[in-house]
């Protein structure tokens, strides 16, 4: 992937995860027939618990490859469906055309209204992502949300404290960044030119092999990687315990230091809160500043801190994508 001085500078890490993208990409873990043992079982029940609105998809929906008109980027399902039913019409027949092109049989009659802007055709599309939204990641979401920010505080933090290009080779086991150019391990050779776009990435938990790439004209390159641990996420009790993402990442006091800052506050403020000496509390400021994550100010003998755009981005909460049927429908 070759970048520009303007793609580097366009380069971003998306804060929070894209429904869409993460049920286009649990769709194919779904479908491909490899890692049966850590995957069998969950294939087998989330087949049986799709409902008959989302089969559809699976005349999309490869596993391998999935048209990049049903997967936009957006924060929550409702943008995202929006999106989808706003589709450039050269994108959507780009990937109603790659999908038939792999099929034995003719293309459904729905695939071909899309190409016609038929309105029941794109009710179908839309009911079909919404239900599968559902019964895929619905119960889950808590989950990708809590890993998707601890992924986020990761990623951000690595990249202050050694620079982008080795922010980047961190992301992908075996990835290089050279001369402008930044190498990712995959099956088959294929070159990418940013010119100028920018890249954006977005950590999935749902699948386990190569980054996948949405490469749109005119748009900045997408680049989904898998930071999940292999396995099908479990589903969070409503109620039920919570493992702090920002405490796995930052390490409990610091974490707690973060949170605290929301406020202003002098260095003893923190030690006398927290429970720490002023020392130590100095020590967490002076950590969190340099990753970007708080700014401190002199303030006659005391020096006062409090979180930047950047902290509060991650400790804000998540929050539940909306249930959302096919916009207009």
């Amino acid at each position: 992937m070759e970048f520009t001085a303007d793609d580097l500078v366009r380069t971003r890490h998306l804060p929070e995860p894209a429904p869409l993208v993460e049920l286009k990409l649990s769709l194919m873990m779904l479908r491909r027939p490899d890692s049966t043992v850590l995957f069998g079982r969950w294939r087998r029940r989330l087949a049986r618990s799709l409902p008959v609105a989302a089969r559809p998809l699976f005349d999309l929906v490869l596993p391998y490859q999935g048209p990049a008109f049903i997967d936009p980027p957006s924060g929550s399902l409702a943008e995202g469906l929006e999106a989808v039913r706003t589709s450039p019409a050269t994108l959507v027949r780009l990937g109603v055309e790659q999908r038939t092109a792999v099929g034995a049989a003719p293309a459904p009659r729905w695939l071909r209204g899309l190409l016609d802007d038929d309105a029941e055709a794109w009710d179908l599309l839309c009911e079909a992502l919404s239900a599968a939204y559902e019964a895929t990641l619905g119960p889950v979401w808590p989950e990708v949300e809590r890993r998707h920010r601890a992924e986020f505080a990761r990623y951000a933090l690595a990249t202050a404290e050694t620079g982008l290009a080795a922010g980047l080779t961190q992301l992908v086991p075996g990835a290089c960044f050279q001369d402008g150019v930044w190498e990712v391990p995959a099956p088959f050779d294929r070159r990418v030119r940013l010119g100028g776009r920018g890249l954006t990435l977005l950590p999935t938990f749902h699948w386990t092999a190569t980054p996948v790439l949405a490469d749109v004209p005119d748009r900045p390159v997408l680049l989904a990687y898998p930071a999940g641990p292999g396995t099908p996420l479990p589903a969070v009790a409503a109620g039920g315990p919570a493992q702090d993402p920002l405490a796995g990442v930052l390490g409990a006091t610091r974490a707690r230091v973060l949170l605290l800052l929301g406020e202003e506050h002098t260095t003893s403020g923190v030690a006398r809160r927290l429970g720490v000496s002023v020392a130590a509390a100095s020590t967490h400021a002076a950590a969190l500043r340099g990753a970007g994550l708080i700014a401190s100010r002199r303030d006659g003998r005391a020096v006062r801190h409090h979180r930047t755009a950047l902290g509060t981005l991650l400790t804000r909460s998540g929050r539940l994508p909306d249930t959302a049927s096919c916009p207009g429908g």
